[in-house]
């Protein structure tokens, strides 16, 4: 089905009977009452899935205290197999070309996820990438990436991603003393060495081209700028700055409710990457506030009004929805559909797709009056939760998206009237 197609299309009738059934045995809070057939009388129509992460292995062989997979709400990780067998890859790959070809896309982002992924092994990752390439190609571009903690980074898997064209991020938190707070063995043990030793084999010059970029927890423990330099340090072509995962029924780690943890952290972070003088690396989160208030649209659903394009699969080729929802309550990613019996498609019509495509409409009325709403978008849709009330409230971040965002406006404004002074 095209997206001409799709605009015309009723909601189907199967997926009308698993989002009932979704609704029964779910929580009742929004958006388990939107009105996905009004929203299509309006106007409204999909965005078809471009980005999927897989999860090829439900295991991890790190235990960080802030993980939201293992240590919040939903730890539905243990009914998982250990990794997605070789018929589910098959099976999750004809679906992702089946949905690409339906909607007339020529590329496919899949992010190989876990866990830890790189717990399949050598071979099952060379036929998972192999299989995902066969059912895509020749029409269809699947730009493979994985994102691992780096400590079991080896020659012999760089060259397997150097030859299946496999880009690479690494999680890590800063210098080795922030890093080991938090990211370590079951036994407590750190693990900045082996994530180290890993990023340089990563980082030599014949792997290099294979390095996508880092994936850094803020910590209000660490120096924001410490942090920031003890990771450029690896010259990474961008590094991704996490608020740790919480909702109003489970705050983050030293929160503030004025905005003056975690909101003063990321802007002096800013302002040591704004006012270098020249550009070291890419942080997405500053450079699509930016992006917005200069009036594009942002490139992430972590903040902005940009429809969410993302969907993942579970190791037992179950679709769910964004898995950072597992922070939340037990089941709130489940979508109650699965790749052998239902097509993409189907999850495009759920209530809980429907409400992080909306936009605007998704976000609570204090939020819509909010002067920066369209550039802060009420942050990550799971930080929004609060029991009862579900989704539809401002983002537990809220004070802290305020502050950053003014303070960037503020130095973005200055620059843009020096340079309209200087013409």
């Amino acid at each position: 089905m095209h997206d001409r197609a799709i605009a015309r299309a009723p909601l189907p009738q199967e997926v009308t009977g698993v989002a009932a059934s979704a609704r029964e045995r779910s929580p009742d809070h929004w958006p388990t009452e939107l009105d996905v057939r009004d929203l299509l009388a309006q106007g409204w129509r999909p965005t078809p899935f471009h980005e999927y992460v897989l999860k090829i292995h439900s295991r991890c062989n790190l235990a960080c205290d802030y993980c939201y997979m293992y240590e919040m709400a939903d730890q539905g990780w243990r009914r998982q197999p250990r990794r997605m067998a070789v018929p589910t890859v098959e099976r999750v790959a004809e679906r992702i070309a089946e949905h690409a070809r339906a909607h007339g896309r020529s590329r496919v982002e899949i992010v190989l996820h876990g866990g830890e992924p790189l717990l399949v092994g050598h071979g099952h990752l060379r036929t998972t990438a192999q299989l995902l390439r066969k059912a895509t190609e020749p029409d269809v571009l699947a730009a493979l990436s994985i994102q691992t903690n780096g400590v079991l980074i080896d020659d012999q898997y760089l060259d397997l991603f150097d030859e299946l064209g496999i880009r690479v991020g690494v999680s890590i938190d800063g210098a080795e003393r922030d890093h080991d707070r938090h990211r370590r063995r079951a036994n407590g043990r750190g693990t900045h060495a082996e994530v180290d030793a890993g990023l340089r084999l990563l980082t030599a010059p014949p792997y290099r081209h294979l390095f996508s970029g880092l994936l850094a927890t803020i910590d209000l423990e660490s120096d924001p700028v410490g942090t920031y330099e003890a990771l450029l340090a690896y010259d990474p072509p961008g590094i991704a700055f996490l608020l740790p995962h919480g909702n109003w029924e489970a705050p983050p780690p030293g929160w503030d409710p004025e905005g003056r943890g975690y909101g003063d952290w990321l802007i002096a972070l800013f302002d040591r990457w704004y006012h270098a003088p020249r550009r070291e690396t890419d942080i997405r989160m500053f450079h699509d506030i930016i992006r917005m208030l200069l009036g594009s649209h942002s490139r992430t659903e972590s903040i902005g009004l940009s429809p969410a394009a993302l969907v993942v699969v579970e190791t037992d080729g179950s679709i769910e929805q964004v898995d950072s929802l597992k922070s939340a309550y037990e089941g709130a990613a489940g979508t109650r559909l699965h790749t052998f019996t239902h097509p993409f498609d189907d999850a495009l019509y759920l209530p809980s797709t429907a409400a992080r495509q909306i936009g605007a409409r998704a976000l609570a009325p204090e939020c819509r009056a909010c002067p920066v709403h369209t550039v802060c978008g009420a942050g990550l849709y799971p930080h929004r939760y609060r029991a009862g009330t579900g989704f539809r409230n401002p983002s537990v971040y809220c004070q802290d998206l305020y502050r950053l965002i003014t303070h960037v406006h503020r130095a973005v404004a200055a620059d843009v009237a020096r340079i309209r002074e200087e013409l």
